[in-house]
C-alpha cells in the first residue's frame, strides 16, 4: 500500500504557497472577481475552507460527516455556493485564520490515519492518500483562480504529478458521467513535468494516446483552460472524445472555461 505522506506533504505546501499569495491582501483584492463566475478571491479561500472542514469530518467523525450529506442532498446544487458565500461574508482576517485551521487539521488527521482506512465522500469513499491527493488539486485549481485575479504568476512545479495521475485514473468517471460507454483499451498518457522529467502512464503500444505538457493535462482536468489554448495532442477517437470532457473532480459535468478570447 502506498505511502500517503509524499502526497500530504505535498499538499502543505502547496496550501503555504496559496497562503503567502492571500496572506497580505487588502480588503479591495479580497473581493476582487476571479475566473470563476460569481467567486471573488475571498469565494475561492472560503471554498477551500469549507471543504477542509467537510474533510476532517468525513476522516474524523463520519456521522456529522453523514449529516452534512443529508444537507447537501436537500440543496442540491446549491450547498458548495452557498458555503463558499457564508465564507466570503467574513472578515478576510477570520477567513484567513479558518482556512488555515482547517488545513492543519486535514493534514493532522490524514497523517494520524489508520494503514487501509477508507472516509466517506460525495463520491466514492476514498483513502488516505486519494484524500489528499482531492485536496490537493483543489487547492492548486482554486489556487490558480486567484492567482489570475491578483495578476500573479505561479511557477508550476512536480507537485502536478498527483493531479496527473488522478486525471488519468479518472477517465472511466468521464466518460460515464457524460452518459458515454467508457473505452474497453486502456490510453498511452505522456506527460513533461515541469522538471522535464517524462510522466508515463498505461502500455507503451496502445492504439490511443495523448501526449503533451503535464501542466496543460492538469489545467484540462480541473477544466481551468479550454482545451484549444492547450498544447495536448491526441491520438485516437476515443483519446480525442477525452480531451473534450475530461474532469479529475467529482459532481455532475463542469461547464469548464470557454477559450481565450471568447467573449461570451
Amino acid at each position: 500500500m502506498a505511502d500517503p505522506t509524499p502526497v500530504i506533504d505535498d499538499l502543505c505546501a502547496e496550501s503555504e504557497e496559496l497562503d503567502r499569495i492571500v496572506a497580505e491582501l487588502s480588503p479591495e483584492q479580497w473581493a476582487l472577481k476571479t475566473p470563476a463566475p460569481g467567486w471573488t478571491v475571498a469565494h475561492q479561500i472560503a471554498h477551500l475552507a469549507w471543504t477542509d472542514h467537510h474533510s476532517v469530518l468525513a476522516v474524523t467523525d463520519q456521522d456529522a460527516f453523514s449529516r452534512e450529506v443529508e444537507k447537501a442532498l436537500a440543496q442540491p446544487g446549491d450547498f458548495v455556493d452557498n458555503g463558499a458565500a457564508e465564507g466570503a461574508a467574513k472578515p478576510p482576517e477570520r477567513l484567513l485564520a479558518d482556512w488555515r485551521a482547517g488545513r492543519k487539521a486535514l493534514a493532522e488527521a490524514l497523517r494520524a490515519a489508520p494503514e487501509g482506512a477508507r472516509f466517506p465522500w460525495y463520491g466514492p469513499p476514498m483513502a488516505t492518500a486519494s484524500m489528499a491527493t482531492a485536496r490537493l488539486m483543489e487547492t492548486w485549481a482554486h489556487g490558480g483562480d486567484v492567482a489570475a485575479a491578483l495578476g500573479v504568476e505561479r511557477t508550476p512545479t512536480d507537485r502536478l504529478r498527483h493531479i496527473a495521475r488522478l486525471g488519468v485514473r479518472t477517465r472511466d468517471f468521464a466518460f460515464g458521467v457524460h452518459g458515454l460507454p467508457v473505452p474497453f483499451e486502456e490510453f498511452r498518457v505522456e506527460l513533461t513535468a515541469p522538471s522535464g522529467e517524462l510522466w508515463v502512464y498505461g502500455p507503451e503500444d496502445a492504439d490511443e494516446r495523448v501526449t503533451g505538457p503535464a501542466l496543460d493535462f492538469c489545467l484540462l482536468v480541473t477544466q481551468r483552460a479550454h482545451r484549444s489554448d492547450l498544447a495536448l495532442v491526441a491520438v485516437g477517437e476515443n483519446a480525442d472524445r477525452w480531451l473534450d470532457i475530461a474532469q479529475a473532480f467529482a459532481g455532475p459535468p463542469g461547464k469548464g472555461r470557454a477559450p481565450k478570447g471568447d467573449a461570451r
